[in-house]
């Protein structure tokens, strides 16, 4: 059976929702840092045939964070809600066209509002249950440790980049 949250070998064992509330928090200006080391000389350009640039990455993010916004939306709304899951490769496809600093400023706000959500919902709401048809059942809290785990993986993609460009 699939992992219910991919990205959880990049949190540390036992990390807290207050610890990833904090780390969610932190990435929209840690990839402002990571942009300006990369620079928009590097922004665009591929780190091997295959591989997103930096700015494609940002694209990721930020679509990435209206599919978590509506999930955690939805889980919130609904009972016995099923995820719906989509190809990030498709999803991709337009990505070469949006400048990085757009994919970044619509990341920022995003994750700014679905933070404003998360701190306004009883405390209860960490165990509320949702399915995703690939993974199974997960609850909202499962939700946030993905969103925390997935910043961190691409962060070190970024981190990466930016050091080859320093």
């Amino acid at each position: 059976m699939p992992e219910l949250n991919p990205y959880a070998r990049f949190l540390d064992a036992g990390t807290s929702l207050p610890q990833v509330a904090e780390i969610l928090a932190a990435t929209p200006a840690t990839l402002e840092s990571l942009v300006h080391a990369i620079g928009p000389e590097r922004i665009d350009r591929a780190p091997a045939p295959g591989k997103w640039p930096a700015a494609q990455i940002l694209c990721h993010l930020a679509d990435c964070e209206i599919a978590f916004a509506f999930r955690l939306r939805q889980t919130l709304a609904e009972d016995h809600h099923v995820l719906q899951p989509f190809d990030q490769d498709r999803w991709a496809a337009p990505y070469a066209n949006i400048p990085a600093q757009q994919a970044l400023a619509t990341f920022a706000v995003l994750r700014a509002w679905n933070l404003t959500l998360v701190r306004n919902v009883p405390p209860d709401t960490a165990s509320k249950p949702v399915t995703h048809p690939e993974r199974g059942t997960m609850t909202f809290s499962v939700i946030l440790e993905t969103m925390a785990g997935h910043d961190r993986n691409h962060l070190a993609q970024l981190e990466k980049l930016a050091a080859a460009s320093a």
